[in-house]
């Protein structure tokens, strides 16, 4: 069960963040790209939903949708992709100031194809080390959500509701101990990871 649980934890928790991270970078990129009242509007509704602590926001909004997987995989869209359209943003308005893009505007190309195939590829950095970081983040608001009853339904195995289930079985330690061990196990390998990217894109700390 702990390992059949991985597929479900580990897959939701990736899923959600590639998902959020495509949508909040591309919102992101056209509200520094275009300026004006989209640039406003979008930027309006990010800081809206950042304004709520993210997994109180997430609990809401799952249970006025109901029990089920691709409900909380709904919910923590909803929540996850503000981030990324906040780093996006602050990323495209500095590339935009760069000359590549003054000669990419020179020669006449669309401000779709500077923004998509110019600007986001150069700053694509960031955004990577945080896509690695907040895979940990997101299995874990997932588990929170199943613990409380509002993500995998029993008795499908996932890491949160296995712990749930072990909370009634005291004698029973294990049931409990190890699905915690695992998400644990599995934020700690994602942060290192998210970690050595960081150094590894970053000039300075590699030859530190």
């Amino acid at each position: 069960r702990l390992l059949y649980g991985a597929r479900i934890s580990l897959t939701t928790g990736i899923v959600v963040v590639l998902v959020a991270a495509a949508v909040g970078t591309l919102l992101g990129g056209i509200a520094a790209y275009a300026r004006g009242r989209i640039e406003e509007l979008i930027m309006r509704l990010t800081d809206l939903v950042l304004c709520f602590p993210p997994i109180i926001l997430a609990l809401a909004i799952a249970a006025a949708l109901g029990i089920g997987t691709t409900n909380t995989i709904i919910a923590m869209l909803v929540v996850w992709w503000p981030k990324f359209a906040r780093l996006a943003h602050s990323l495209v308005i500095v590339q935009r100031s760069q000359e590549y893009v003054e000669a990419a505007m020179v020669v006449g190309f669309s401000p779709a194809r500077i923004l998509l195939r110019h600007i986001i590829p150069n700053a694509v950095g960031p955004l990577v080390v945080l896509v690695t970081l907040d895979v940990g983040n997101a299995i874990i608001t997932f588990a929170g959500l199943s613990f409380l009853g509002l993500g995998v339904v029993p008795p499908t195995p996932e890491w949160g509701s296995m712990v749930a289930e072990g909370r009634e079985l005291v004698s029973q330690w294990w049931v409990a101990t190890f699905p915690g061990i695992a998400i644990l196990t599995v934020v700690l390998g994602f942060n290192f990871l998210g970690d050595g990217i960081r150094d590894w894109l970053d000039p300075k700390s590699r030859r530190r």
